[in-house]
């Protein structure tokens, strides 16, 4: 059996919410590589534009829905049924923090600890909720995780928490919705996007911290979307209920808070 035509999905249909920037662009343009028509999301508009062009050069169909993700997955969901008459591929990249400062968990104030469960965990749970209500058979849900959520996090305890039970979720889910849709999710290394150089301060740091990397070089965001786009497509069909670390060769347990983290702290529900 040829493998290549496995990673296609001509004709399938996905949502991306995050998609304005990037990992989030990088998984949607991905898709619409490999054939699907992207359905985005992201709270800024001009950002949204850039992603839709990418998605058009491909030779592929893109929705907007602008907008901020929390209690907006259905709707979401509604306009690609209306827009595609399809849901193939819905994946969770919506996460992070807009709030910048790090603290201890018992000095957390409970909006924050809140907040942080409503943007990277309950988001993501809605998401999986109106994906699987309205998707084919065979359809895929990708969750975007963290290190954070396999191992303790001083100072970044309601993120490392919403994480953890992304992580949870998934495997949950993977079990409840098989054998007719796959649930898996990718915990990305240090990726360099524009949010992780905002919180790591320089760019001179990158060396060092490429020196900690068994494959010796940060991460990209099309190194996530790459694992997307496998685990979204027919080549994956065996594949549920797992977290796969995409970190260039470092454990969860080679992880140091302030370096692996911090791109995926800082991302705004964009």
């Amino acid at each position: 059996m040829a493998l290549a035509p496995r990673f296609r999905m001509d004709g399938q249909v996905a949502v991306v919410t995050g998609a304005g920037q990037g990992i989030g662009r990088a998984i949607a343009l991905g898709l619409a590589e490999f054939g699907c028509d992207v359905a985005i999301n992201a709270r800024r508009l001009a950002d949204l534009e850039r992603t839709k062009a990418g998605i058009e050069a491909h030779g592929q169909r893109c929705l907007i829905a602008q907008g901020d993700i929390r209690d907006f997955s259905e709707e979401i969901a509604e306009r690609t049924i209306a827009e595609f008459g399809r849901l193939d591929v819905w994946v969770n990249n919506v996460g992070g923090s807009d709030e910048k400062t790090t603290r201890l968990l018992i000095d957390t104030p409970d909006d924050t600890f809140r907040s942080q469960l409503e943007l990277n965990l309950t988001s993501a749970f809605q998401g999986c909720k109106a994906a699987a209500k309205r998707m084919t058979a065979g359809g895929s849900i990708v969750n975007i995780s963290s290190g954070a959520g396999t191992r303790g996090s001083p100072r970044t305890g309601p993120y490392a928490a919403a994480k953890a039970g992304m992580n949870n979720l998934t495997e949950t889910l993977a079990l409840e919705l098989a054998p007719s849709i796959r649930v898996n999710a990718v915990a990305p290394g240090p990726v360099v996007t524009e949010a992780f150089l905002e919180v790591l301060g320089v760019s001179s740091k990158l060396d060092e911290l490429a020196a900690t990397i068994p494959l010796a070089r940060t991460g990209e965001p099309d190194d996530i979307a790459a694992a997307v786009v496998y685990l979204a497509s027919p080549a994956a069909s065996w594949v549920t209920g797992q977290l796969h670390l995409v970190a260039g060769g470092r454990t969860h347990r080679g992880y140091q808070y302030g370096q692996d983290d911090a791109g995926e702290r800082s991302k705004s529900p964009s």
